[in-house]
């Protein structure tokens, strides 16, 4: 059977033939003299390209080479050498070798436990998935793929790794959720002393109202929006006042009411949701839409966790959500044929 390193051989042999060629025809009488110089450019290139002959079958074998076999399922050495530059650029470290391939073997693992249970990530959910994960750093998947390639990791590196973690926390969570669920009293033993303050939770109703301003402007356009906001936030003292207001204003918007616990803000907008008075609204802020306000229409006190409540709560079901999946793997992996190379 003819191998990588078999073909490059049968080239690199036709090369040094087609050297022996050439020097053959340049000592052959011609009808005219021709400079010596032109037999030397295509005799120095045949060179050159014998010489990248020589190099290039170590690497591509290299490349190849098959490091282990997850149930038949070979893991090479371009996978490993494309998962460690995955995780240099996410990591800025450089991971070791063996390091690669046990992750390498486990996602081969993750992935074919999942099947048992016919859990499969379709293609369409894992491209959305790349999607919004390019999403959370502000690049469309074009510019994703883009940052990848730069880095020389190829998109198909890094849906391999979201298809086997999303595949294998579904199994994980499908599995074991009643051993992994966390009890109120739970969390309560679990929250700091010291977070008391943080105990209590609001439920707030609120009205984005936007003033709508271009892209790009002016500051001699946006300077007047800004204090015609400031005037509508000392006028309006009630979230129907505000409604009817914006609706009847032009070049202004008024979006769908949203509601949200304490528990799901950051503290600096939780700090200026309490301290606005019910019915007012929040000071201007410049977005991608115009200068956007928040009409507070309810604030009620809430038995949902609270921001510290909701910290401890995730802090525990992630200690024993990766206490199980550890085992777990661990059991995966044993029932499956696992070959080194």
């Amino acid at each position: 059977m003819r191998t990588i390193q078999t073909v490059r051989q049968e080239e690199a042999l036709a090369l040094m033939h087609a050297l022996r060629c050439s020097r053959y025809y340049s000592t052959r009488p011609a009808l005219r003299p021709a400079p010596r110089k032109f037999f030397r450019a295509p005799i120095a290139i045949l060179l050159a390209a014998f010489a990248a002959l020589l190099v290039m079958p170590t690497q591509s074998v290299r490349a190849q080479t098959i490091v282990a076999i997850v149930n038949g399922e070979p893991i090479t050495g371009y996978d490993v050498e494309q998962r460690t530059k995955l995780i240099q650029l996410s990591t800025r470290k450089t991971p070791a070798r063996k390091e690669v391939i046990e992750e390498l073997i486990n996602d081969k693992v993750k992935v074919r436990e999942a099947k048992k249970y016919s859990l499969v990530m379709s293609n369409d959910d894992l491209d959305r998935a790349f999607a919004g994960m390019g999403q959370r750093m502000n690049l469309n998947p074009d510019q994703f793929t883009k940052v990848l390639a730069n880095a020389g990791v190829r998109a198909d590196t890094m849906k391999a790794r979201i298809r086997a973690d999303v595949v294998w926390s579904q199994l994980v969570r499908g599995r074991f959720q009643q051993s992994l669920n966390v009890t109120d009293a739970e969390v309560r033993a679990a929250v700091n002393p010291g977070e008391a303050k943080d105990i209590e939770s609001f439920e707030y109703r609120l009205l984005p109202v936007v003033l709508v301003v271009h892209r790009g402007s002016a500051p001699s356009v946006l300077e007047p929006r800004k204090r015609e906001a400031e005037t509508l936030r000392g006028q309006i003292k009630s979230c129907e006042e505000a409604n009817r207001t914006f609706r009847a204003m032009r070049f202004a918007a008024v979006r769908e009411s949203i509601t949200k616990t304490s528990a799901d803000l950051a503290p600096a907008l939780r700090d200026i949701l309490d301290k606005t008075p019910v019915g007012q609204l929040t000071a201007p802020e410049i977005t991608k839409q115009g200068i956007e306000m928040f009409a507070l229409c309810e604030r009620k006190a809430t038995k949902a966790d609270s921001p510290a409540q909701r910290a401890a709560r995730e802090k525990l079901f992630a200690q024993r959500f990766d206490e199980r999946a550890k085992k777990y793997l661990e059991e995966a992996r044993r029932s499956m044929l696992i070959e080194y190379r």
